[in-house]
């Protein structure tokens, strides 16, 4: 069984009271575990719908989500929260920083949630930074980093925990092209060293690129999936 699957997702919102718009159609996805994946289409074709949906955030209107074996979408909210918080890390466009938080306070953040002994999370957290080089920025708030630090930040705090999956929502979207073409260089080193499957959406070429496996969305179908 393949390590994230996908059968028959629909999600459709309600518009007012009759009208109806459909965000995803039957999509039907099987990934392995340890894939690159960027997921790419127009505005509105449903990139942002479709990770919330493997993701838990958002529940679909039909089909079924299965990640390593347990089948999201017939978990209780509480459930879906523990799975969520245990094996899925998330990088959002915004980054989502704590502000009165450290950069070690939030990159240790899910970690302390999980209930590890605080030596496992300082261990963590500094190979972590040492990795993706922000191990001198650890004392500093977020309002004294700049936003590719502070996205790198973001992306310490989703991998610090070693999830099985990771999904990121536009993670350059914000950055200049150096500071873009850094962090992808970043996270494609981390998939690649701590087998993390890497999900990530994004209308940049060169985040496109790098990926080793590409899925274009429009309309809410899978319009084209191609790999190398």
């Amino acid at each position: 069984m393949p390590f994230l699957q996908l059968s028959h997702i629909q999600k459709v919102y309600a518009i007012g009271q009759a009208a109806e718009t459909s965000g995803l159609t039957d999509i039907d996805l099987d990934i392995e575990k340890g894939e690159f994946i960027v997921i790419s289409g127009p505005s509105g074709s449903g990139k942002s719908t479709l990770l919330n949906v493997i993701g838990g955030l958002d529940a679909p209107t039909q089909g079924q989500v299965t990640l390593d074996g347990v089948t999201l979408t017939e978990l209780s909210e509480r459930a879906l929260s523990k799975e969520r918080l245990n094996h899925i890390g998330f990088v959002f466009q915004a980054y989502n920083l704590i502000p009165v938080l450290t950069a070690r306070e939030n990159i240790e953040y899910i970690m302390a949630l999980q209930g590890r002994p605080q030596a496992e999370r300082n261990a963590r957290v500094d190979e972590v930074a040492r990795e993706l080089g922000i191990d001198n920025l650890l004392n500093k708030r977020p309002d004294q980093l700049s936003g590719g630090q502070q996205q790198r930040v973001a992306v310490a705090r989703a991998v610090a925990s070693k999830p099985a999956l990771i999904l990121a929502d536009e993670p350059t979207a914000n950055l200049d092209s150096q500071n873009a073409e850094d962090l992808m260089e970043l996270m494609r080193t981390l998939n690649e060293k701590e087998n993390i499957t890497i999900i990530f959406s994004s209308h940049d070429p060169m985040v496109i690129a790098k990926a080793k496996r590409s899925i274009v969305l429009k309309d809410g179908a899978i319009l084209h999936d191609k790999r190398g």
